[in-house]
């Protein structure tokens, strides 16, 4: 969703974070055993494992279970298959939506993805039908108390941010894919603390929802899509009244 909308999507995550704590550990750990696999166990040496294993420790997942995740990736323990997948498709008032999923199952995905959407009367698309309108891009969401825009400012543009979005109640910082692991790094070593970071499809164009019943709909659909055991991240573009948003909040 648009920057703000992600905000509040964030923030709603963690206040629920303990009813959903298997789910969160179980993706946490697909994502780190992905890594471990890519770029090697070494978080020294892989600053997107750096980064989440400080996301996993930071949700009180044991150290275990981040062990585990780690030795699957670099094979020294034996473990299914994980892919991460994208799914595209349309929802209520046409807004577009792209679902990210990390899985051991891509059947089981596909099948719980094309339900949920068919049920809110949405559709998947086709790879790459909705490609036009987002892009993909480096995002850290940082909350306004931590630090300051200046702050910010100091420490990723040299990194390899392109642009730092100060809201009303926090930091937006957005980066090129290739500068990713930089202002991760940069952000750790300035010791700010970010709500979220990730790589995020961020919509060039957003559909308004003005109706209620209508922004009720396309809530609804995202926050199902968002419920699904294997589903990392939904992205969409559009953007509803504040007002609409806090009543579905």
């Amino acid at each position: 969703m648009a920057g703000h909308s992600k905000w509040a999507t964030t923030k709603r995550h963690k206040a629920v974070v303990d009813a959903k704590r298997g789910k969160r550990f179980s993706i946490i750990g697909k994502e780190i055993t992905i890594s471990a696999r890519d770029g090697g166990g070494d978080p020294e040496f892989n600053a997107r494992l750096r980064t989440l294993i400080n996301k996993a420790k930071e949700a009180n997942m044991p150290a275990d279970n981040i062990e585990r995740a780690v030795k699957k990736g670099t094979g020294e323990l034996p473990g299914v298959t994980i892919e991460e997948l994208t799914y595209e498709g349309y929802g209520p008032e046409g807004v577009g939506l792209i679902v990210e999923v990390t899985t051991d199952n891509k059947n089981r995905s596909a099948s719980e993805v094309r339900s949920t959407f068919t049920k809110a009367g949405g559709k998947l698309a086709g790879p790459g039908a909705l490609a036009f309108n987002f892009q993909r891009m480096g995002q850290f969401l940082i909350d306004g108390e931590v630090t300051t825009e200046e702050t910010l400012m100091e420490h990723t543009l040299e990194a390899g941010a392109e642009d730092i979005k100060a809201e009303d109640d926090h930091f937006e910082v957005l980066c090129p894919i290739a500068a990713y692991d930089a202002v991760a790094h940069a952000l750790e070593e300035a010791k700010i603390p970010t709500v979220s970071g990730e790589i995020a499809y961020l919509p060039n164009s957003m559909i308004t929802v003005s109706d209620a019943d209508a922004a009720r709909k396309v809530l609804k659909l995202v926050r199902q899509l968002d419920d699904l055991e294997d589903v990392k991240n939904v992205w969409a573009n559009f953007d509803i009244d504040e007002s609409l948003l806090a009543e579905e909040a």
